[in-house]
């Protein structure tokens, strides 16, 4: 992805993070967390021009789930209640046990896409996950068993590193997340997400996610850039200071930003092709 290939209008994919794993209900009364909740926001992402649904579990409690019952619940909640969107599961897990990483992508049937973070980093003040080549490994041999197209998480110069060295294990092409916002993540500057993209091999998709009040500014300059973006309460809460959003507010701003910029948004269709997807 290139300045050329925004210059060429090729469209951009939206994803939609509707819930996340860490903050609930207590910072945002709206945050999805059952299955019904989850499959509504997913229903109003989908109309606004969202062709991928980033999707996490919650306990009946508010609490993350991680198993592949519960993965089961939400996924087939959001396929009735959409009509074509691309499903992806995210195995992120800070503080939680390897073993665990692995069931979200044992659903029936799995989920088209699924996060992978790509090395270690650290969460608020007592999340940390290690995220180590052995577990990196592991998941990706089983995404490709299954189908499932990785979408490689980078946090940080270090996570960079380590997807740069092994691209060639990845069916073409890659799909990069470049994460921007504090702790260990890469710090949110328009010239740091410049240097990303420059890093970048051409054959590689580039994803730009923004935390906060980072979320509008990163997401913006990755259209800008030929790159997609990723919107939604997990990554931040606010439409404007003091104004909380609701997930489909801020697909349909990231849609409306993107229309303005002469960048169609991707269709579920498109999406599938530009990505390298096997299909619903």
């Amino acid at each position: 992805m290139t300045y050329a290939e925004y210059l060429d209008r090729k469209p951009v994919v939206i994803t939609a993070a509707l819930t996340g794993g860490v903050h609930g209900k207590e910072a945002h009364p709206g945050l999805p967390e059952t299955p019904s909740e989850i499959a509504a926001a997913a229903a109003a992402c989908e109309a606004a021009g969202a062709s991928v649904l980033h999707l996490h579990a919650r306990r009946e409690n508010g609490e993350r789930a991680f198993s592949a019952e519960r993965f089961q619940e939400v996924t087939d909640a959001v396929r009735e209640a959409t009509d074509d969107v691309v499903i992806q599961h995210s195995t992120g897990g800070t503080a939680a046990p390897d073993d665990l990483r692995h069931e979200p992508l044992r659903t029936d049937p799995a989920p088209e896409m699924a996060s992978l973070d790509m090395g270690p980093l650290n969460r608020y003040e007592r999340l940390t996950s290690e995220n180590t080549r052995g577990l990196v490994s592991s998941l990706h041999d089983e995404m490709r068993d299954r189908g499932i197209k990785p979408e490689l998480e980078v946090f940080n110069d270090g996570h960079l590193n380590e997807s740069l060295a092994i691209l060639e294990e990845f069916e073409e092409p890659p799909y990069l997340n470049l994460l921007f916002g504090g702790g260990t993540t890469s710090p949110p500057h328009p010239r740091n997400l410049v240097n990303r993209v420059e890093a970048l091999p051409e054959s590689v998709e580039f994803n730009v996610i923004g935390f906060g009040p980072h979320q509008l500014p990163m997401t913006t300059q990755s259209m800008l850039l030929g790159g997609h973006v990723r919107v939604g309460l997990e990554d931040n809460r606010y439409y404007e200071r003091g104004e909380l959003a609701s997930n489909e507010d801020l697909v349909a701003r990231a849609a409306r930003i993107a229309e303005e910029l002469d960048r169609p948004v991707a269709t579920p269709e498109e999406t599938r092709e530009l990505l390298g997807l096997r299909g619903r």
